[in-house]
């Protein structure tokens, strides 16, 4: 979620809070180290040997102001140390005196110092920009799934393998309606922002298809004309090549009728995960969207078997590809069979967690975790929601 801007180290509203701070508590005590620097070579140079001369090293007190504190607070140091060596200069009566270049030096370190805050700040301005533009598209995209909704429970997550960026081709939505809670879960093949803008584009088709569409097949076959048209006017824009993307389709009947429908294309299989046991339900045995006129037909929307007390956990190649600095892949399942909870939550928070453990959290993929399962006292709601 957005951050809300926060107070400069210099206690003004109008630069935002620079990060990391060091913190005590609640107080940004990011200013303490330069001043103990500052201090430090006071008290040296003061009682210093007559041929040792160290006022010189105060010109550090504001160059680590620049890198730790705020524009206000750099200025105060850079100020401070200026004025500290002259007065030293004046009070102590050293044989061999600081030259005009030594002063010079430190002056110059203080105006630098100044400058370097100044850029800083306007850099971290310009990021946070970025960061502030990059979750409007996240939100945009993969807007927030509540907790409870369509008769079920959900939970999710998504790791970025690009921290800036925030979200990828990775996409996920869990849609109520009349007929049932209606899931989807995918990966846009390639990165950058046409990956994102192919991901949009399916999940727009899929949260009007599913609402209004009883046949989970005619859902399918939305989602497969959306990605053809976006591919052709993509190609129209001057786009080389045809994306496709891999993805499960699922609907959970209003009713606990011990089973669900899903339709996979070229996914890797959901898992159902219950307290005693964990099984992979039907996997890839279909074309991606974008990719079905090779085989000539949609793949089939099978009727797997499914307790209401089970949990559906979907997840991206970011899961099943996720490596350690010796190549082994997770083991999600033996992961997964050792959980003490086996609620959405708990199951998203465990499977993050493992994955991040795994690769040292060095993520070489986006990463996408939804989890679902039949909510057994469903609140009173709305049909649908925007």
């Amino acid at each position: 979620m957005r951050r809300p801007p926060g107070r400069s180290p210099d206690g003004g509203s109008d630069i935002p809070e620079l990060e990391p701070p060091i913190r005590i508590g609640g107080w940004n005590v990011s200013w303490i180290f330069p001043a103990l620097l500052l201090v430090g070579v006071v008290v040296a140079d003061w009682n210093a040997y007559e041929h040792l001369r160290i006022v010189t090293w105060i010109a550090l007190a504001p160059v680590f102001a620049a890198v730790m504190c705020g524009v206000l607070t750099t200025i105060g140091f850079a100020v401070v140390t200026v004025v500290t060596a002259a007065v030293l200069e004046q009070v102590l009566h050293h044989r061999y005196p600081i030259t005009l270049s030594d002063f010079l030096l430190v002056a110059t370190a203080s105006a630098l110092s100044v400058g370097t805050s100044a850029l800083r700040v306007r850099a971290y301005r310009q990021v946070r920009r970025l960061e502030d533009a990059a979750q409007a598209t996240r939100l945009a995209v993969l807007r927030p799934i509540p907790p409870r909704v369509g008769g079920v429970e959900t939970a999710d997550t998504y790791l970025a393998a690009d921290r800036a960026a925030k979200v990828g081709g990775d996409f996920f939505d869990v849609q109520p309606t009349p007929h049932g809670a209606r899931v989807l879960l995918g990966d846009v093949q390639g990165k950058g922002t046409s990956a994102v803008d192919a991901a949009a584009a399916l999940l727009s088709a899929f949260r009007e298809a599913a609402y209004y569409e009883a046949d989970l097949a005619v859902v399918a076959e939305r989602l497969e004309s959306r990605m053809r048209r976006h591919n052709h006017y993509a190609s129209l824009l001057g786009e080389r090549g045809e994306r496709f993307a891999t993805a499960v389709l699922v609907g959970v009947p209003p009713q606990d009728t011990g089973w669900l429908e899903l339709v996979n294309f070229g996914h890797a299989g959901p898992l159902a995960v219950t307290d005693e046991r964990v099984w992979s339900l039907p996997e890839a045995d279909g074309a991606p969207l974008g990719m079905t006129e090779l085989t000539g037909e949609l793949p089939p929307v099978r009727r797997v078997d499914f307790p209401a007390s089970a949990t559906l956990l979907l997840f991206t190649d970011g899961v099943t590809e996720a490596r350690n600095p010796s190549g082994e892949f997770l083991p999600l399942v033996d992961e997964l069979r050792g959980a003490v909870d086996t609620s959405p939550a708990a199951l998203v928070t465990l499977v993050e967690e493992a994955v991040l453990r795994h690769s040292r959290r060095r993520l070489t993929d986006d990463t996408a975790i939804l989890a679902v399962r039949r909510d057994p006292d469903p609140p009173a709601e709305g049909a649908s929601y925007d």
